[in-house]
This record gives C-alpha cells, sequence and structure tokens, in this order.
C-alpha cells in the first residue's frame, strides 16, 4: 500500500536485483558457480542457526525471525529448527482493536522494570516498596544490568551481583563505542551510509548499518558513571576517557536550535532529554557548557500556554519540531521536557522559573483526558 511505503527504493536497486536475477543467478545455478552458490547458502545457514540458537528462536526482531523461519522451512520442513520457529512466533502476535498485529519486539520486559526501579529509588521510597525492589532486582539481575540496584542494601534486594559481572558488562560497553565517542545500538558503526542504496526495506529507511544514537550514547555515560563510582579501580583512566568522548559527540550532533533528534519516542523533547542527561551525567552544567545552555531555550521556546509540550510523531517523520494537533499539551512530552530542564544545575532552574513566571511553567491544570487518543509517544 503506498501509505506504508515509508522508503521508496531508488532506481539503482531496480536495476541491481533486476541484473542479479537475469544475469548472476543463471550463471550461479551452472558449474563452477554452482559450486560457489551452495557454500555461500551453507554460510548464510550457518549464521542463521547460530543466530536462532544464540536468540531461543526470538531473533533480534520480527522481520528476520519470519525470514530465518522461511529459511528453515526451505532448509527442511520437518527440522526441529522450523518447529522451534513455530513456538516463538506468538511472542510476537497481539490482538489489538483493529486486528491481528505483529510488534517490533517480543516485548520491553526489562525496559519497563529498570524505568520503574530509577523510579521508585529517585523518590527515596526504598523501604515501602522493598518488595517490589526485590522481586525487580531479581529479574533485572537474570537479565544483567543492575547498577543501582547493586547500591540498595542486602535487606531489601537480597544478594548482590558479584563484581565480575559488572565489569564484564562495562567491558562490552568500552567495546562497543564508535571511534568518534558515540554508541549505535547492538554493534559498532562499521561501514558507510551510502550502502542505504541497497536498502531493500521499503518500510524501514537507515536500517543498513548500525548508526549512532544520543539516547544510547547519553545511556552508556550514564552507566559507566555509576560504575565509575561504585568501582574506581576497574579500567578507570579507559573509563573516563570513553565518558569524555561520548559527551563531546553529543555536543557535536546537537542540532543549531539546541535541540537533538530522538530516534526512540517522540521526537526532539525526547532527543533532548537524552543529550542533556548524558551531559549532566559527563559532568557538564547550565553554567559551563554552551550545550546545555541551548538546549534549555530550545525547551522553553517550544513550551505551549497551557504550561506543558506537546509533540506530533510527524517530527519524527519530517525532522522539525511539530506541536500537536491544535497546540495541545501531552503528559509525556510534558515530563521529558521537564526531566531535562531538571537535571541541570540551580541557575538553569532560577533561569527556567523566570521564565516559567511569564509562560506558566508548571500549570497543575494541564488537561489529562485520559479517555482520548494522547497520540503517539514511542
Amino acid at each position: 500500500m503506498r501509505e506504508d511505503l515509508y522508503y521508496p527504493h531508488p532506481f539503482v536497486q531496480d536495476i541491481l536485483w533486476a541484473t542479479l536475477d537475469k544475469f548472476v543467478e543463471p550463471i550461479l545455478m551452472r558449474w563452477p558457480g554452482k559450486k560457489l552458490r551452495e557454500k555461500a547458502l551453507r554460510t548464510a545457514m550457518e549464521h542463521i542457526h547460530y543466530e536462532d540458537d544464540s536468540t531461543r528462536y526470538i531473533c533480534i526482531g520480527p522481520v528476520n525471525k519470519v525470514l530465518n523461519m522461511l529459511c528453515c522451512w526451505v532448509e527442511d520442513p520437518n527440522s526441529e529448527a522450523f518447529k522451534l520457529h513455530l513456538l516463538r512466533i506468538h511472542d510476537y502476535l497481539w490482538l489489538a482493536e483493529d486486528g491481528m498485529k505483529m510488534q517490533g519486539y517480543n516485548g520491553s520486559q526489562l525496559w519497563d522494570t529498570a524505568f520503574t526501579v530509577q523510579a521508585i529509588i529517585s523518590t527515596n521510597l526504598i523501604k515501602e516498596f522493598g518488595p517490589t525492589l526485590k522481586k525487580g532486582h531479581m529479574f533485572i539481575k537474570k537479565s544483567q544490568a543492575a547498577l543501582l540496584l547493586s547500591k540498595l542494601s542486602s535487606d531489601i534486594v537480597d544478594e548482590p551481583l558479584d563484581a565480575k559481572r559488572f565489569y564484564d558488562a562495562v567491558n562490552v560497553i568500552l567495546s562497543l563505542q564508535n571511534s568518534d565517542g558515540s554508541f549505535a545500538t547492538y554493534e559498532l558503526t562499521r561501514s558507510y551510509s551510502w550502502l542505504e542504496l541497497i536498502n531493500p526495506a521499503e518500510t524501514f529507511g537507515d536500517i543498513v548499518i548500525d548508526y549512532p544514537y544520543v539516547e544510547c550514547t547519553s545511556s552508556a555515560i550514564d552507566a559507566l558513571v555509576a560504575f565509575k563510582i561504585l568501582y574506581p579501580g576497574h579500567r578507570q583512566e579507559e573509563v573516563q576517557r570513553c565518558i569524555d568522548k561520548a559527551a563531546a559527540f553529543i555536543e557535536k550532533i546537537q542540532e543549531p536550535d539546541g535541540s537533538w533528534y530522538g530516534s526512540w519516542g517522540v521526537c526532539f523533547t525526547y532527543g533532548t532529554w537524552f543529550g542533556v542527561r548524558g551531559l549532566v551525567a559527563a559532568g557538564r552544567n547550565f553554567s559551563n557548557c554552551l550545550s546545555i545552555r541551548k538546549a534549555c531555550n530550545f525547551l522553553l521556546s517550544k513550551q505551549l500556554a497551557s504550561g506543558g509540550w506537546g509533540e506530533s510523531y510527524l517530527s519524527c517523520q519530517n525532522k522539525v519540531y511539530t506541536n500537536l494537533e491544535g497546540n495541545r499539551s501531552h503528559v509525556v512530552n510534558t515530563g521529558w521536557a521537564m526531566l531535562a530542564l531538571i537535571d541541570t544545575d540551580q541557575k538553569a532552574k532560577e533561569n527556567v522559573l523566570n521564565h516559567a513566571e511569564k509562560k506558566v511553567y508548571v500549570n497543575l491544570n494541564i488537561q489529562i483526558n485520559l479517555e482520548n487518543d494522547h497520540g503517539i509517544e514511542e
């Protein structure tokens, strides 16, 4: 359908695929090309089976989950691999009000649990939520991400993680930093953006290589700073160098208007929150960092008369900040913007509050009608 054609493939792909189909494939079906083709197929299947085994047949996402399953069926419809694939399809399916859908991931359980733990710890209600934190600690411990929880006493969370597991996690983070200081999602950015010319996915853009993101880079800084405080003796200089390079990258990719483009949420309010958070974690503040001052000015310039913020998903698509229809406030965008402003130092807060006297910065009467659709936020 035309509305699903988010990324129309370029004409060079028509030439490439036609050439492969009409000329290259016939050559590879005959000896000696057939030998090369068979070896290539065996190698491809080895990679597929390795990923299937490593992810217990969930794969890294729904697209290659389906493709891997199809390849296993072509290889052998009665194989154990194909049967195991069938069992994990339900991890991606969910029934919405308008029919069956396939979600982008099999779930966000660890993400949700980590955010919940952060929220509880930030409120100083640790004792009141002791049983909840204990369960969260057990789940996160099994999922290998627990720096915040490691600060809590064993009375709350039971036995802490072995320090070696934190060392291993930090070693992985350090290994994933790109030469420019950035972090991508799950591997180094190993090639060039011009490879998007052969991107065959008409619904996704910028997927052929793993691009760096402000959210990933900021989160890496957060984790390393927390680790450095708890375990200052492990690769101290390398950790600090990694933090400094990552912070410099965040400053470098800031937009001229002071914002950062967010890829995992809508959109500039989300990205700017992460940009500010990463810089603050690295030691910057409103007084000594121009990027943070520009970010505050950007957020304040987008504040609505109601006191809140409301950003449309069209910001992601058009890469230009766009308010929600009717200039409505949205509680999520408002939360992200406020978190970014609060993360800065006292001088920034004073500037914010001075501005708020004119713009009604904190309007506790933002209307939140839970019965209406508030728009897409992730």
